[in-house]
């Protein structure tokens, strides 16, 4: 269940909130010298501001496959190579944008939880296959149940700061 935490806080930090972040070319892949490579491993990534992505790489002769891949991996962003370096300026959301992004927070949410039920049903499964007595049997499948509560209170918690910082202009 704690996996299925995990999972969903790594998902929500791809999907952006307004401010420029450099986890959101982490998905990026770079040609680089013919095998595709992250682009955190070629480059230096950072975010001098709120609506600013800067990339360095680490050798000049990259600098036009970071932005070819930057191109290929279709985030909505228009690099601009100054010779030195890659820089993004990131848009402001529109209303309709931030309402799509809530969305995709929604379903990441969702699937967490389809993931700690799993986790529930196969607990209860092991219990039942136990040799334990029936009245300890219902108290360890209780037990699995509040545990799976608690973990579904963590998501819809964190998915409401989630769609909170989405919403906030």
């Amino acid at each position: 269940m704690d996996a299925a935490i995990k999972h969903l806080e790594k998902q929500l930090i791809n999907i952006r909130a307004g401010k420029a972040s450099p986890a959101m070319l982490g998905s990026v892949m770079v040609d680089y010298y013919g095998s595709q490579t992250p682009l955190g491993q070629v480059a230096n990534v950072n975010t001098p501001d709120g609506r600013t992505i800067t990339v360095q790489p680490w050798e000049k002769s990259m600098l036009q496959e970071i932005e070819r891949g930057i191109m290929i991996a279709n985030l909505g962003f228009n690099p601009m190579n100054n010779g030195d370096t890659i820089i993004i300026n990131v848009p402001p959301l529109t209303e309709e944008r931030r309402r799509d992004l809530a969305k995709q927070a929604k379903t990441e949410a969702e699937d967490a939880k389809i993931g700690i039920r799993s986790s529930r049903k196969e607990a209860n499964n092991d219990i039942k296959n136990s040799d334990v007595s029936e009245d300890l049997q219902k108290n360890a499948e209780i037990d699995v149940q509040t545990l799976t509560d608690t973990y579904v209170k963590k998501i819809d918690a964190i998915l409401e700061v989630k769609e909170k910082e989405i919403m906030t202009v």
